[in-house]
């Protein structure tokens, strides 16, 4: 097994101009440190259903409680409707490469070394035909590597997805080799496992991470 960085279409040079702009760092820091209502808050705000900031605070009144929060809150409140505001295609890019960096900077905050986190890349196996569509987010190790599909909301689940990530992990552990796939999707758990349920795709070895549980990323 090993990575490779993915091939620079016209599509991965227009969407990483997308993941190389300021905001989308800026909202990531801000969601690493952010409580699980905060982070509902930019994921409600970045769907774009309201562009004006004084509905948002009625509407997530215990986030803006605190003198503390209230400037986080604000922080991701501001960067949220930057997003918001936008095209209904640039937006929904926005959002993914948001979900990506968040991921990335939750991995690179872990205690444990456990390799260099990094984003666009393949992972190959001899004699198997090498995945299209690279991995959003790898920890590359030697003791067990990692790969991560990051999506915005549950429909984003789907069969290829599935596939791939249960694929890379089986055709690891015919070479010996253990790997972890996990699935990133910010959004409600619920909503994923229902989404899940319905789905045909192998994913009892899949890993999946919610909005409600990202924080733990940067904890094991």
């Amino acid at each position: 097994m090993r990575f490779q960085d993915a091939a620079k279409d016209a599509r991965a040079v227009v969407y990483a101009g997308i993941q190389a702009d300021p905001l989308v760092g800026r909202i990531a820091e801000l969601l690493a440190d952010a409580t699980p209502a905060e982070r509902w808050l930019a994921r409600a705000v970045m769907n774009g259903e309201r562009t004006e900031p004084a509905p948002w605070r009625r509407i997530f009144p215990a986030v803006f409680a605190g003198p503390a929060s209230t400037q986080r809150a604000e922080a991701i409140l501001a960067a949220s409707l930057e997003v918001a505001t936008r095209g209904e295609a640039a937006r929904s890019q926005y959002r993914g490469a948001v979900v990506e960096e968040l991921t990335q900077r939750l991995l690179a905050r872990r205690s444990s070394s456990r390799g260099p986190v990094r984003r666009e890349r393949r992972v190959l196996f001899d004699g198997v035909r090498a995945e299209i569509h690279p991995y959003d987010v790898t920890v590359e190790s030697d003791a067990r590597s990692e790969v991560y599909d990051c999506k915005w909301g549950a429909r984003g689940i789907n069969a290829d997805v599935l596939n791939q990530l249960d694929d890379a992990r089986a055709h690891a552990a015919d070479e010996d080799i253990e790997l972890r796939a996990v699935l990133v999707i910010f959004d409600a758990r619920r909503s994923c496992e229902i989404r899940l349920a319905r789905s045909t795709a192998p994913h009892a070895g899949t890993r999946l991470v919610s909005i409600d549980d990202v924080g733990s990323l940067g904890e094991e």
